[in-house]
């Protein structure tokens, strides 16, 4: 616990100085996206499925591409991605919904952690070395596909935040997007399976495949858990 804190206070000390050392126009302009991503965080309402069948109906068949468009762009802010998930049911139907909400997640984790390991990656990079995470980046490095795909069932994990966490290690961006894939099926299907039986129209098919992909996941934790991790 001692080293884990150690390293919390030398990446805040290191970040500070390197803040320190921007220049004003710098500091102006990452202060004010932090702002922003703030203000847009807690401001910025989802919109509702009444909103969102207006849309449909006013863009027609380009409003499948629109959503997902909408879907990327806003969870790569810390907002519960819950509401399009349970659109993707009520708009779509089961399985054109099932297809656009987990198109739309995978898309969206790959974005954040591309850019987020762009602008922080390098920074972050010789931190990693450091005795507190250095097993773990390790375990991420080797086998970080199985890590991500265990974390992605867990429902408590913001997808968000594990996007961001993801990027500043060196899980690769194939493997952490094939495991985003296959880890946030059980949960999105389960989505939108739900926002389906608001319709009045539950396909008892897509309860016995959120079933069987749950049971992979729990293998998955299981298995995880007991391989050793193997570097090279």
């Amino acid at each position: 616990m001692r080293t884990i804190w150690d390293f919390s206070v030398g990446v805040i000390r290191d970040a500070a100085a390197s803040i320190r050392s921007w220049p004003l126009w710098r500091k102006l302009v990452v202060g004010l996206l932090v702002v922003g991503m703030i203000i847009i965080t807690f401001t910025v309402k989802v919109p509702s499925l009444a909103t969102m069948n207006a849309w449909a109906a006013g863009t027609g068949r380009w409003f499948v591409m629109v959503f997902v468009f909408g879907y990327v762009v806003v969870t790569q802010f810390p907002i519960p991605r819950t509401i399009f998930t349970l659109s993707s049911g009520v708009l779509f139907g089961p399985w054109l919904g099932i297809v656009v909400a987990l198109t739309a997640t995978t898309v969206s984790a790959a974005v954040s952690l591309s850019v987020v390991r762009y602008l922080l990656g390098d920074w972050m990079a010789p931190r990693l070395a450091h005795p507190a995470v250095s097993g773990i980046n390790a375990r991420l490095r080797a086998r970080g596909w199985l890590a991500v795909t265990s974390l992605r069932m867990i429902a408590g994990v913001p997808f968000s935040v594990l996007n961001y966490a993801a990027a500043l290690t060196s899980v690769p961006l194939v493997g952490f997007t094939v495991a985003t894939l296959v880890g946030s099926a059980p949960g999105t299907i389960a989505t939108v399976f739900l926002g389906n039986t608001l319709t009045g129209k539950a396909d008892p098919t897509i309860m016995v495949i959120t079933v069987c992909l749950t049971c992979v996941g729990v293998l998955g934790l299981v298995f995880d858990r007991k391989l050793p991790v193997r570097e090279g």
